[in-house]
């Protein structure tokens, strides 16, 4: 238990320097951007306080702006990320409810469980990102491409790091 709760700290830092120095400047097609940082937020054990998840979730928004120097929008989409969340879990809970101690990943729940909710929260998050950046709709249907394709490369990526997370948790 000690063990993971200090596994935390060092995540946010590696998902911060690997979304700021490698993936902010991967573009797919000039519209598509990959945000894997938000996989920490998902990560996060499902019993963990709504309140400290949003905290968490403006910490780690608010380092990637100071990377992206974008003024407060990956705050505040991450925190809004972090209040669906809940919603999104309850929407998903198997019929007999979460198991305590059970980590919302892939070798925890499943894949096809892992998957939905993972798309689930990165449409959320990047809808609310995207919109907040551009703050018209008189580009909707540009931005909800941006969107669509942004959550599918983001999907893509998160999920071969779930496979790489999936591979360490089975050698434990």
């Amino acid at each position: 238990m000690i063990k993971k709760i200090f596994s935390y700290p060092i995540q946010f830092v590696l998902f911060v320097l690997i979304q700021g120095l490698v993936l902010n400047n991967i573009q797919l097609g000039g519209t598509a951007n990959p945000y894997v940082y938000i996989l920490f937020i998902l990560w996060l054990p499902i019993e963990t306080n709504k309140a400290l998840v949003m905290g968490i979730a403006f910490l780690l928004g608010l380092s990637i702006d100071v990377f992206t120097d974008t003024v407060g929008m990956h705050a505040s989409a991450s925190v809004f990320l972090a209040f669906v969340r809940p919603f999104v879990l309850r929407t998903l809970a198997p019929r007999d409810g979460y198991e305590v101690n059970i980590p919302p990943t892939a070798s925890g729940l499943g894949w096809f469980w892992f998957l939905r909710y993972a798309a689930i929260g990165i449409f959320f998050h990047h809808f609310f990102l995207f919109f907040v950046e551009v703050f018209r709709f008189s580009e909707f249907f540009d931005t909800m491409g941006r969107i669509l394709t942004s959550t599918a490369f983001s999907l893509v990526l998160i999920a071969l790091a779930q496979i790489f997370n999936f591979n360490v948790e089975e050698k434990r």
